[in-house]
């Protein structure tokens, strides 16, 4: 099935990521130890760990930063102690903003996310307010030109929930949060190479921004982003 244009939001996304790319292992480390705290410190049995080390891995972690961090997190060696915190909120035209954080000083994080929120026109919201707005699901992209009828035999018969190309040829595998590695292995093991493939909140529906606007949300998202306890940030604003 046909969906909207998501391909340039996606390049620009990971544009994003790239140039962060100095800060990234904070952030991984940070999801290691709360994956390691929440499921043990075994691999095979811990798939939220198991994505994060292999996040590290393609970051070029080393295999002893690794290591530590996970036994920091399960009470072989000292550590910080994190906690998860979401916060929902509304950007510029009433877009819907998720922020996920990991943090060691809630005062801090929630001080600063109101902060960038305020700064750019935005609104915070209370807990559940915009999430309803999004789906949690595994996201696995491919660039334009891939084969859309092997990606889409591969996927579904893997578990897909569904496979959408938008109008630039860009292909989106949609999956549950338990089905996400399967599906991506199988995939790969075919030969389909993704562009990117994560377990994410997905927007339902996306609203058009642009000019002034999408200036505006732009700086809003880029300076949460930036913001040092956040992890993840998800909108459905279309710039």
């Amino acid at each position: 099935m046909a969906g909207h244009s998501k391909w340039a939001n996606i390049q620009h996304r990971k544009g994003r990521q790239d140039e962060k790319r100095g800060r990234i292992w904070t952030r991984i480390i940070r999801e290691i130890m709360v994956a390691a705290r929440a499921g043990g410190g075994d691999l095979d049995a811990n798939p939220r760990l198991r994505l994060a080390v292999e996040k590290a891995k393609a970051a070029n972690m080393p295999a002893d930063n690794i290591k530590r961090n996970i036994d920091k997190a399960t009470g072989n060696l000292e550590g910080v102690n994190y906690e998860e915190i979401r916060y929902e909120g509304y950007g510029i035209g009433g877009a819907a903003i998720i922020v996920d954080t990991m943090t060691d000083n809630r005062v801090r994080t929630v001080a600063d996310v109101r902060h960038a929120f305020s700064k750019y026109g935005g609104n915070m919201g209370t807990e559940g307010s915009v999430a309803f707005q999004f789906k949690h699901c595994g996201q696995i992209v491919f660039a334009p030109g891939t084969p859309e009828d092997q990606v889409m035999e591969v996927a579904l018969e893997a578990g897909a929930e569904d496979v959408v190309s938008d109008e630039e040829g860009a292909i989106e595998v949609l999956t549950s949060p338990a089905d996400f590695e399967a599906v991506r292995n199988a995939l790969e093991a075919a030969g389909l190479k993704p562009d990117m493939a994560e377990v994410t909140m997905r927007p339902e529906n996306t609203i058009a921004l642009e000019g002034d606007d999408a200036t505006r949300m732009q700086k809003l998202l880029d300076m949460i982003e930036d913001l040092d306890d956040v992890q993840d940030v998800y909108h459905n604003a279309d710039l």
